[in-house]
C-alpha cells in the first residue's frame, strides 16, 4: 500500500513537471544544477536544476526542483525581464534588475553563456573558475561590490 501510495504521488509531482523543448536554431541550450550563496544579512542560499536557453540577449531559465516540478523562470529580451512563479510575474527593465531585487546582487545570467562554452569573460566584481569546464563544472565568485556571492554550476553530460 505504501509502495501505491509513493507511485501516485510521483505520478502526479511529475504530472506537474515542465516539459523539456529543444534549442532553436541559433539558441544555446543547457540544463543542470546551480547553487547560490549571497553572504547578505541574512545570507541567502539557494539551489535548483536549471534549463538554460537562448542567448545573453533574449533567453530563458527554467528553475526546478530535484523532482523536476517548475519553481519559477525567467525570461528576458531587450528592455524587459520577468519572473514567473505560479501565478506571479515580476516584471522589471533588465535582467540585472530583476536579479538583484530577487538575490540582492546582480547575478551575471549573460555572462554564464560565455562561461558554459569555457569563455572567461570579464565581469566586473565576478571572477569565474573554469578549471572544471571541460567537465561540466564552474564557480563564479563575486567579491565587489558587496554582498559577497558565490554562484555554482553542474552542467548534465
Amino acid at each position: 500500500m505504501r509502495w501505491a501510495a509513493l507511485l501516485v504521488t510521483a505520478a502526479m509531482l511529475s504530472a506537474c513537471a515542465t516539459p523539456q523543448r529543444a534549442a532553436l536554431p541559433g539558441e544555446d541550450l543547457w540544463s543542470g544544477r546551480l547553487a547560490m550563496t549571497v553572504q547578505s544579512d541574512p545570507p541567502q542560499s539557494f539551489s535548483a536544476g536549471f534549463d538554460l536557453r537562448g542567448t545573453p540577449a533574449a533567453g530563458e531559465l527554467q528553475l526546478t526542483t530535484p523532482l523536476g516540478t517548475a519553481l519559477a523562470t525567467v525570461v528576458w529580451s531587450p528592455g524587459s525581464a520577468e519572473l514567473r512563479q505560479g501565478g506571479l510575474v515580476t516584471r522589471r527593465g533588465s535582467l540585472d534588475e530583476l536579479t538583484t531585487e530577487l538575490s540582492g546582487t546582480p547575478v551575471p545570467v549573460a555572462a554564464l553563456f560565455g562561461w558554459l562554452r569555457g569563455q572567461a569573460g570579464d565581469v566586473p566584481g565576478w571572477q569565474a573558475d573554469l578549471a572544471g569546464q571541460p567537465e561540466g563544472r564552474i564557480t563564479a565568485r563575486r567579491f565587489a561590490p558587496l554582498p559577497a556571492a558565490e554562484l555554482r554550476v553542474v552542467v548534465q553530460p
